[in-house]
């Protein structure tokens, strides 16, 4: 069975996959207040806007982060 985390702002969930992640680091170096390995939850989608998540998320080069919209 597949580790799938969830982290939520209220307006979309970041979905994790850790078993997809090739630690390309794009998540990182885009988005340091949101995504720090050295800290748990080491995702803090409050830290971001909506906008720019998905912007991020978009450029994940192995879709280890996926989102939804929460309606």
């Amino acid at each position: 069975m597949s580790i799938v985390k969830k982290y939520s702002n209220g307006e979309i969930t970041i979905i994790w996959e850790p078993e997809k992640c090739t630690h390309a680091g794009v998540c990182v170096r885009t988005l340091p207040k949101v995504y720090n390995v050295n800290e748990r939850p080491w995702v803090k989608p409050q830290n971001a806007t909506t906008e720019q998540l998905i912007e991020q998320i978009d450029r994940c080069p192995s879709k280890a982060l996926t989102y939804e919209r929460i309606v």
